[in-house]
């Protein structure tokens, strides 16, 4: 039978934690991101090998100096329709981007964002030429700024459109994107339909070719991956120590009984799982403030049996530092691996266990049964360790402000380049300004970090990664524990979904056929 295209087709994902903003400004979490992403647009895009792509600007030049960009708009991009614009018809233009760009700096709008900028750029360093030429002026040669410019708080928003709602456009967006907002129903589902006037186009047909998008909010992923099975779902992300047993077998392949019916998809993912030590001198208490402390917990987690075990080895269990497999400046050469001996002499060094004290690590749901399988292991050190679990957003928000000691966390490639990795431990961006959560700081790190900001060899600036990551994990403010791999279950009918090592779906392309 051959297949044919539905006349109305919906594709229909779950977003389990929730979305919190639909505002680029806001756009700090898969979720967030992942709706985002359909609805606005930012200057350049990133391919399937994470290479920037002309998206709104067409071409761009860089000067000699390397901190001036110019970028060409294009003239045939337009906002969403809004009833806060004067005509039906409202053109992006070069000045959209620099009130895009400034209100991501503003400390009024507390953008997590406005790390991105900090620093980077001069003062008025944003300026429209004309209504398609967009310039940017750099303090300083900074390597990886295009692929900075890919990230979803650099997408471009209408300045009236925010005057007039406030806060309010976080729930009723407006952007230039494949999808315009329809209806967002708070814990029930977000509708987007096809914008119709979509500039991109792939091989003579102009994006999307999907005329909705449903997006739901199961909490539970049980549940979800019932809903997929069913065909309720045409796509099912990431598959957890609850679920895989179901879809996977133990090798982390899809069981015979699916085959035909559902498609697989496993491809390496940029993101480093790891748990994290805040270590801010006014706060840190005993044990954390205790190096060989630290380093004992790191010897004494398994990593393999941790992957084995509860993930049916999708991912790989990390033997180096912070930068992920993958990624120029991974390096397994100052990686902690499991060495019991090893631990027990670091917990001896440490003192801890003439001066014991019951340690707490947070997660969330999700990561359960890893604390669990961690608690066990320390357990076997002689070090007592009790697990809190808090939902996402509290968790995300609690880390933020620097209230837990001990928390599980995860970051996920921002940019393609791994100075994104690294500056979470410069000492210029703590949190909640900035992403350096365990408020590490080395006056040696800072030193080759900004060393690194203007280091215009590619060769060079992996060099001082690799020194840089060696410094963070000799100091043991995190216990790197597995760097991940995306796990897709898409229905047969579903096709043309790109993907990348971001695990970023780009519904423009995809088709669903009956």
């Amino acid at each position: 039978m051959s297949k044919k295209e539905d006349a109305k087709t919906v594709f229909r994902y779950n977003s389990e934690n929730g979305i919190t903003s639909l505002d680029p400004a806001f756009a700090s979490s898969q979720d967030n991101i992942w709706a985002v992403n359909q609805i606005f647009n930012g200057l350049v895009q990133l391919d399937q090998h994470l290479v920037p792509q002309p998206s709104i600007a067409k071409s761009w030049n860089i000067d000699s100096s390397g901190k001036i960009y110019t970028f060409h708009l294009r003239n045939d991009v337009y906002f969403h329709a809004s009833p806060h614009f004067e005509s039906d018809k409202r053109k992006v233009r070069a000045s959209d981007f620099v009130y895009s760009f400034n209100r991501i700096m503003d400390a009024t709008t507390a953008s997590p964002g406005a790390w991105i900028f900090n620093d980077k750029i001069v003062n008025n360093g944003f300026k429209a030429l004309d209504d398609t030429t967009f310039q940017i002026e750099l303090v300083q040669p900074f390597a990886p700024f295009l692929g900075l410019l890919s990230m979803p708080y650099c997408m471009v928003v209408p300045k009236e459109v925010i005057d007039e709602l406030g806060k309010s456009f976080a729930t009723q967006p407006i952007g230039t994107g494949p999808f315009t907002y329809w209806l967002w129903e708070k814990d029930v589902n977000l509708i987007l339909h096809r914008n119709p006037r979509y500039f991109e186009t792939e091989n003579g047909t102009q994006l999307p070719y999907l005329d909705a998008v449903n997006v739901s909010f199961i909490a539970n992923k049980q549940m979800a991956l019932l809903r997929f099975l069913k065909g309720e779902l045409d796509l099912y992300n990431g598959v957890t120590s609850t679920t895989k047993d179901v879809i996977l077998d133990k090798n982390g392949a899809l069981k015979d009984e699916h085959a035909g019916n559902i498609q697989l998809e496993k491809k390496a993912f940029l993101n480093t799982e790891y748990l994290a030590i805040h270590l801010d001198s006014g706060t840190v208490q005993w044990p954390w403030n205790n190096i060989h402390f630290r380093k004992a917990i790191n010897y004494g987690i398994d990593r393999g049996k941790m992957m084995k075990s509860l993930r049916n080895d999708i991912g790989f269990a990390a033997d180096g530092g912070f930068i992920p497999v993958g990624l120029p400046g991974h390096s397994s050469q100052h990686g902690y691996v499991y060495e019991p001996d090893s631990a027990a002499i670091e917990l001896e060094r440490s003192g801890y266990l003439q001066n014991p004290t019951s340690i707490t690590v947070s997660t969330t749901k999700d990561y359960l049964d890893l604390c669990i399988f961690i608690q066990k292991q320390l357990g076997d050190l002689g070090v007592d360790l009790e697990i809190e679990v808090l939902p996402s957003s509290e968790l995300k928000e609690q880390k933020r402000s620097g209230n837990l000691a001990f928390f599980r966390a995860s970051w996920i490639m921002d940019y393609p380049d791994a100075e994104n990795y690294l500056s979470c431990f410069y000492s210029a961006n703590f949190s909640p300004g900035g992403p350096n959560y365990t408020h590490f700081s080395n006056n040696a790190f800072d030193a080759l970090y900004e060393r690194s900001l203007i280091e215009s060899s590619d060769e060079a600036r992996i060099r001082l990664y690799e020194q840089m990551d060696s410094i963070v994990l000799s100091h043991a403010p995190i216990v790197v524990l597995f760097y991940d791999q995306s796990v897709r279950l898409l229905h047969t009918r579903v096709s043309n979904m790109v993907n990348n090592p971001l695990n970023l779906p780009m519904l423009k392309y995809a088709r669903i056929y009956e």
